[in-house]
């Protein structure tokens, strides 16, 4: 191709591109602006094959507290079963988690959280447990989200697996207060 047209074709493209109004779409948050809700969810989860627990399942309510439209800070408290593989090894706990949730586009999130699991069973000790997942959160009050959860527990206890987690799903309903 000629150096005239090649010169030709680049300012007729320019030209094109420079008469196209350009606009930058906007996201609309689900929140508006500050407050607290509370949801209440169930949840399901399974685990590795290494892990000696089959599947996890929990209820648990959670306090939100809108700091802007895109981040919130969270208080989780709850039940949680793991199911273990043999027939006495189920492992009952009540996890009390603190954490983040970051809405980086629209209503969809992530979240962090990090807390303590206290056993129920006699001779059990405390669980470190942490998480962290995505969801979204519908407009009607549905909170659908997926997160690993893992538990470290201590040497001492008699129900005591040094690591272990689950891939769950949550369910839940939240409302403003």
């Amino acid at each position: 191709m000629k150096t005239s047209k090649k010169f030709l074709a680049t300012a007729l493209l320019l030209g094109v591109m420079g008469s196209v109004n350009v606009h930058a779409q906007t996201v609309e948050p689900l929140k508006e602006g500050k407050g607290f809700r509370i949801g209440i969810g169930a949840s399901g989860g399974l685990t590795s094959d290494s892990s000696p627990f089959d599947y996890g399942l929990g209820a648990d309510a959670r306090i939100q507290w809108d700091l802007s439209n895109y981040v919130s800070v969270l208080g989780t408290g709850g039940y949680t079963r793991m199911f273990g593989k043999d027939a006495n090894a189920d492992y009952d706990f009540i996890p009390a988690k603190g954490g983040v949730k970051v809405f980086p586009i629209g209503n969809m999130y992530a979240l962090g959280e990090i807390g303590a699991g206290f056993a129920i069973k006699d001779g059990s000790k405390t669980s470190l447990i942490w998480s962290g997942g995505v969801g979204y959160e519908c407009k009607n009050g549905l909170d659908f989200s997926f997160r690993y959860e893992g538990y470290t527990q201590d040497s001492s206890s008699s129900t005591y697996v040094p690591y272990t987690g689950q891939y769950a799903l949550r369910i839940a309903y939240g409302f403003k207060l």
